[in-house]
């Protein structure tokens, strides 16, 4: 199954059509000085690959993409911009706040860590040895459900070198406390990507490639909405 074989609104993906979808996508940068950053090397290709999907479905599209250059094919969708991970945050809230969303996809690669606070000018260079104290960043995912009970929410779990076994755990982990609908449970088995898709019922995959797994994540969101 790949993104074409399910883009046609007249087959009974015609659930999706007219349903406001937002979907986060990207890394977030956190500030270091004024010139540094910490950031992680996201593409957003995932999110924005399924923006286009639910595009193509007749859904209403919003993706806020962070720092990943210029994209193209986005025609039709709501493209928000975002660099720092205070941005995504205020972005989120204002989205959930401000308006109606059936269904939520977080594949933004969000900070976990960052300093307590920034330093307003650039850190002198030469300092040996520089100790650069982080603690715990907000997790944004947990008060997602607060927003809207009704919401199908998607979370995304990223452990590159994880047995299946610890991956499984950490996204069901993740789906109990923050309250998902599913988890897109990521890791690289042999340099190689794999991903499976996690409710509270079924595991599927492993999908081998992003293109699989989003056509089966689009497939399992599709039938949560036919279900309300």
């Amino acid at each position: 199954m790949d993104f074409k074989k399910i883009s046609n609104p007249k087959s009974n993906y015609r659930v999706l059509k007219n349903k406001k979808v937002l979907i986060t996508a990207g890394p977030t940068w956190v500030p270091i000085d004024s010139v540094r950053v910490l950031g992680n090397i996201a593409t957003g290709k995932t999110g924005i690959g399924l923006a286009k999907t639910f595009l193509r479905l007749g859904s209403h599209v919003t993706l806020l993409l962070g720092p990943v250059g210029e994209v193209r094919g986005l025609s039709g969708v709501r493209l928000l911009r975002y660099v720092y991970f205070d941005e995504l945050s205020a972005l989120i809230k204002q989205q959930l706040t401000s308006g109606h969303y059936d269904v939520l996809v977080h594949s933004a690669a969000v900070s976990d860590y960052q300093p307590k606070s920034r330093l307003i000018q650039k850190i002198e260079s030469g300092l040996s040895p520089f100790l650069l104290r982080l603690f715990p960043a907000p997790k944004l995912i947990d008060t997602f459900r607060d927003y809207n009970p009704n919401m199908v929410i998607v979370g995304f779990k990223f452990e590159p070198e994880a047995r299946r076994i610890v991956l499984f755990k950490s996204a069901m982990a993740l789906m109990k406390r923050a309250r998902l609908d599913m988890v897109v449970a990521c890791r690289l088995r042999f340099g190689r990507y794999q991903a499976y898709i996690i409710n509270s019922k079924e595991k599927l995959g492993p999908f081998l490639n992003r293109e699989e797994m989003s056509a089966f994540l689009v497939r399992k969101i599709k039938e949560m909405l036919w279900k309300d």
